[in-house]
């Protein structure tokens, strides 16, 4: 599934060193506003400890995880809905792409120029957030012309995209992001075709320096605060640390160097894990001595579905599907002991597919 998370924010936060650090395309991070000029398109792998398991248990000859891709998106400044900076071809990158990660500045550094003079991550998601709304204020706008025309001669459609774009109309008028109304799905519909910017699901990056990456501070502090009636998710990273996690070679030197810090993991695997579940994103598996691999659907998918992630004749010819749990993978060692201890579920068409499901499938074209 081709899934994109946009980083946005404004120059010189720390966007392309993060990217630079999440995938192995290089964006050029440097201490000016719109270093990158073209949208950069990273693929990287989501972390899962389950490959390993399967791997240990399967020892096949190749382990494909399962993949995301992040865009980089040049910074945007004050003024980009109206053309401002590269305001708008950026805001046309930011459409494209299914959810975002808003990097916000979270640290001090005299030698690192914040675009706005000075340090304020409320004020800098403040800004973001008012480009992205005016602009989907100005699609609103125009939809609502057209369709109050139709509305005006009785088509009943009409009248209901029309009641629903005047309630976008107003809420984004409140300098309020689309994504916080409280709509149906028939109001959500009305501006399906608009892809609005501010209804994208959205993660906030607090981008910290070295000294805070544990406990955090009053930048992250003011910025969880900002954002806690979105319901959206706070995470802090360290750009610094991440880039240099980037360049080592082996998992032992990287566990080492986190641990230095007193970290667990690398914040960019926690962003990559909750930009996967925020797009609604499952893993299921395929495992043979050929490969062990990991495929990505939405949560909810039915059986043929899943199957034509792997190929569409999957989906066209399914007959049904050969379920094992991992946890009875784990505990009977191979699929042959699962099958004998009878723990291998045949299920058919309306079978919802849950998240860690080892599956094979039958079909016929």
């Amino acid at each position: 599934m081709g899934l994109q998370c946009g980083i946005v924010g404004l120059p010189n936060v720390g966007k392309s060193t993060l990217f630079n650090a999440l995938s192995s395309a290089k964006a050029e991070a440097a201490n000016y506003p719109f270093c990158t000029i073209e949208p950069n398109v990273g693929v990287v792998t989501v972390p899962d400890n389950r490959l390993k398991v399967l791997e240990d248990l399967v020892n096949p000859q190749k382990v494909i995880p399962t993949v995301f891709e992040f865009v980089d998106i040049a910074g945007l400044v004050k003024g980009a809905s109206k053309g401002e900076g590269l305001g708008n071809q950026f805001l046309a990158n930011i459409r494209e792409v299914d959810a975002i990660a808003h990097v916000v500045r979270c640290f001090a550094d005299d030698n690192v120029i914040h675009v706005a003079g000075k340090v304020d991550p409320v004020s800098d998601k403040e800004v973001i957030d008012m480009e992205l709304q005016l602009k989907d204020l100005e699609a609103v706008e125009k939809k609502l012309l057209k369709v109050s025309r139709a509305a005006k001669i009785g088509d009943d459609k009409a009248k209901k995209e029309l009641a629903a774009l005047e309630r976008f109309k107003a809420h984004l008028e409140q300098g309020k992001n689309a994504r916080g109304l409280d709509v149906t799905a028939e109001e959500k519909e009305a501006v399906a075709d608009l892809f609005l910017l501010t209804i994208k699901p959205v993660i906030y990056v607090a981008n910290v320096d070295e000294k805070s990456i544990i406990s955090g501070n009053e930048y992250v502090e003011t910025l969880k605060n900002a954002v806690k009636d979105e319901n959206a998710q706070v995470i802090m990273v360290c750009a610094a640390i991440e880039s240099q996690i980037a360049i080592m070679d082996t998992e032992e030197e990287k566990q080492l160097f986190l641990e230095e810090y007193g970290l667990k993991e690398s914040g960019l695997n926690k962003l990559i894990r909750a930009a996967y579940s925020l797009l609604n994103l499952i893993t299921y598996f395929t495992a043979g001595e050929k490969e062990v691999r990991a495929w990505t659907i939405l949560r909810g998918w039915k059986a043929p579905q899943a199957a034509g992630v792997i190929h569409s004749d999957f989906e066209r010819g399914f007959i049904r599907a050969e379920v094992i749990k991992i946890n009875d993978y784990q505990q009977y060692k191979t699929e042959a002991a699962c099958r004998n201890a009878g723990k291998i579920g045949v299920e058919g068409k309306d079978y919802v597919v849950q998240d860690g499901d080892i599956m094979h499938f039958r079909f016929n074209v």
